[in-house]
C-alpha cells in the first residue's frame, strides 16, 4: 500500500464500515520475557483482506505499529526493526521485546467488512537474584524471633517458602507477607526444628522460577534434661570398685558441666565424674547427694539434675583368725579364738563352726565387740572348722582355725567271732574314739602278744587259740587307756553246723504230743460206745 493508501484507510473504513462477530484473536494475556520474542497469532487461516492495521495502547498513549497489504508492510517508528508481519496469516512478530512493550494490542483486517481483535501483552523482567537474609546472625530457642526476608528481581512475582521439599505452612507462630519483589517469612518463638531443611525461597511468574541457595540459621537451645548415669547407683560404692558418673544434656553449643556434692560445687568439671575424683574430694565425706549442672554459654540456661545418692566405703581387705598353738586336751584346756580385720569397717561380725552360726550360750562365750570367741573347757565335740565371717555394704571376706582337742579312747569296743572251727580263719577288730588315734595291743589270756594294730588275725584257728583276748587302746597325748575283753572258743569241725532252730524243736515236740493225746481220747471213747 502507498502512501496515498494509507492515508486515505480511514476513508476506505468509514465507507466499507466495521463488521460486528466474535474477536479474531484468541484469549490473553501473553507473557513473554523482556529481550525474548513473541508472535501474536490470530484464529484467522489465510485471511483475504486489504489491509491489516495492529495497533498499540497503554491506556494512555497509543501507536501503530505495522500496517500491511498484499504488496507492502509499514512498520510504526517504536517499532522499526523489531517487529514484522507475516501478510500471509496475519501474525505479528515482535523482538527483542522491552518492558514498555506491555499493553493491549489490536488488529483489524479490512476486507469486504472489518474484522478485529484485541489482546493483553505483558512484557516479565526474567525471575533472578532470589536471595535471603536473616535479621540475626544466630538465634536463640523460644527467646529470639526470626524475620527472613526474600527478594528477587523480575516481575508479576509470586512467592513461597519450603523447609526441604516441605512447603512452609502459616501458623501461630509462623506468618508470611509477600510484596511485590520481596517476602517476609516471620517465625515467632523460633524452635531448633523451625530452620533445619534448610530453608528456600521461590520466586516465579507466568514464565519462569528460580529457588534461591539453601539458607541455613544457627538456633542455639538448651540444655534439655540434664540426665545422669547410671540414675540410680547402688547405695554403697567400694572405693575400689570401677565406678564413674556421666551427666549428659542435649544442648547447642555443647553444654559445660559442674560436679557438686551436697550442693556444694567440686574440683570436677567435664561429663565424667570418676571415683578417684570423688575420693580426693576435699570435703571428706564422700556419703551424699551428687548432682550436674549443665550451662549453655550461649542461651545462659543452666539446668540442674535429679540427684544420685550414694556413699564411697573402703572394703574389708581381708579377715584372721588366731587360736591357741597349745596342745589341746578335752575336759582340760580352755581355747579362745580372735578375729581380726585389715583395711575398711566392719558392720557386722559372725562366728561359725562347720559352716553353721555359732551363738554365746554355755561353754561359749562371744565378746560384746564380737571380735573373741571363748570355749571354756574343751570337748571333744568342739573339733572343727571355725570360721569369723566380716561384712560390711560392699564387702565380704572370711577368715578361718582348725581346732584340734584330743580326747580319748572312749570306751574299746573288739567284734569279731564267738566261736570258730578249727582250722577256720579269724578276725577281731577293735575300736575307740580317740584323738590322735589311738595305739593298739592285745593280751591272749593275760600275756601280751605281738600285735599291735587294731586287728588281731588268726590265719586258721587251732584249739589252743581258746580263750579271752584283751584288746587296750592308749592315747600318747592324753595318756589314757581303755581295754576291753572278747573270749573265742575253737571246736571241732562240724560242731557248728546249722540245725534246725530251739524254737523249731519246740514247735515238733509240742505237735507230737498233742497228736498222741488226740490218738488216745479217740480211744477211750471207743471202747465205751462197745456194750
Amino acid at each position: 500500500m502507498d502512501l496515498f493508501a494509507f492515508k486515505t484507510l480511514p476513508f476506505l473504513l468509514s465507507f466499507i464500515g466495521f463488521c460486528g462477530g466474535e474477536s479474531i484473536l484468541p484469549p490473553g494475556p501473553i507473557d513473554a520475557n523482556v529481550g525474548k520474542t513473541v508472535t501474536l497469532t490470530t484464529l484467522v487461516d489465510k485471511p483475504e483482506y486489504l489491509a491489516i492495521l495492529w495497533n498499540y495502547s497503554d491506556g494512555k498513549n497509543s501507536a501503530n505499529v505495522v500496517t500491511g497489504s498484499k504488496d507492502s508492510v509499514t512498520v510504526g517508528k517504536p517499532y522499526e526493526g523489531r517487529a514484522t508481519l507475516n501478510r500471509t496469516n496475519g501474525y505479528l512478530t515482535i523482538g527483542p521485546l522491552t518492558a514498555a512493550d506491555s499493553g493491549d494490542y489490536s488488529i483489524s483486517i479490512v476486507s469486504t467488512g472489518t474484522r478485529t481483535g484485541e489482546i493483553k501483552l505483558r512484557v516479565l523482567e526474567p525471575v533472578s537474584n532470589v536471595l535471603i537474609k536473616s535479621n540475626l546472625p544466630e538465634a536463640i530457642e523460644h527467646n529470639s524471633t526470626v524475620v527472613l526476608t526474600c527478594s528477587a528481581k523480575g516481575s508479576s512475582l509470586d512467592f513461597t517458602w519450603s523447609k526441604g521439599s516441605a512447603p512452609i505452612a502459616a501458623d501461630a507462630r509462623i506468618t508470611v507477607k509477600n510484596e511485590a519483589l520481596s517476602s517476609t517469612l516471620t517465625i515467632t518463638d523460633v524452635l531448633r526444628t523451625d530452620l533445619v531443611g534448610p530453608i528456600f525461597c521461590t520466586a516465579a511468574n507466568k514464565l519462569q522460577t528460580e529457588k534461591s541457595a539453601p539458607f541455613s540459621l544457627t538456633v542455639y537451645y538448651g540444655p534439655d534434661e540434664v540426665a545422669i548415669s547410671p540414675p540410680n547407683p547402688p547405695k554403697f560404692i567400694s572405693s575400689k570398685a570401677n565406678f564413674s558418673l556421666s551427666c549428659s544434656a542435649g544442648s547447642s553449643p555443647p553444654a559445660q558441666f559442674t560436679w557438686y556434692h551436697d550442693q556444694q560445687p567440686m574440683e570436677a568439671g567435664g561429663p565424667i565424674l570418676t571415683l578417684e575424683v570423688i575420693k580426693s574430694h576435699k570435703f571428706g565425706n564422700t556419703t551424699g547427694e551428687y548432682t550436674c549442672r549443665a550451662k549453655n554459654e550461649k542461651t545462659v540456661r543452666n539446668v540442674a539434675s535429679a540427684a544420685a545418692v550414694f556413699a564411697v566405703i573402703e572394703p574389708i581387705s581381708s579377715a584372721a583368725v588366731s587360736g591357741p598353738t597349745a596342745t589341746l586336751i578335752a575336759g582340760n584346756s580352755t581355747a579362745s579364738l580372735s578375729c581380726q580385720e585389715a583395711g575398711g569397717t566392719v558392720e557386722t561380725r559372725t562366728w561359725m563352726k562347720d559352716g553353721q552360726t555359732l551363738t554365746a550360750g554355755g561353754r561359749q562365750v562371744i565378746s560384746a565387740d564380737k571380735k573373741s570367741l571363748t570355749i571354756k573347757p574343751l570337748e571333744k565335740e568342739d573339733n572343727g572348722e571355725y570360721t569369723c565371717q566380716l561384712s560390711n555394704s560392699v564387702s565380704s571376706v572370711k577368715g578361718s582355725y582348725t581346732m584340734v582337742v584330743n580326747y580319748g579312747p572312749d570306751a574299746a569296743v573288739v567284734t569279731g567271732d564267738d566261736a570258730v572251727e578249727v582250722t577256720e580263719p579269724v578276725k577281731l577288730d577293735c575300736s575307740a574314739a580317740s584323738v590322735p588315734p589311738a595305739n593298739f595291743t592285745w593280751k591272749f589270756n593275760g600275756t601280751l602278744t605281738n600285735v599291735k594294730t587294731a586287728q588281731y588275725v588268726i590265719e586258721k584257728a587251732l584249739y589252743k587259740n581258746t580263750g579271752t583276748y584283751i584288746c587296750e587302746a592308749h592315747n600318747a597325748v592324753t595318756g589314757k587307756t581303755t581295754t576291753t575283753t572278747h573270749k573265742l572258743s575253737v571246736k571241732e569241725e562240724g560242731a557248728l553246723d546249722e540245725g534246725l532252730s530251739d524254737g523249731a524243736i519246740a514247735g515238733i515236740v509240742i505237735a507230737v504230743l498233742v497228736a498222741l493225746g488226740a490218738a488216745i481220747g479217740l480211744i477211750v471213747y471207743c471202747r465205751q460206745k462197745v456194750p
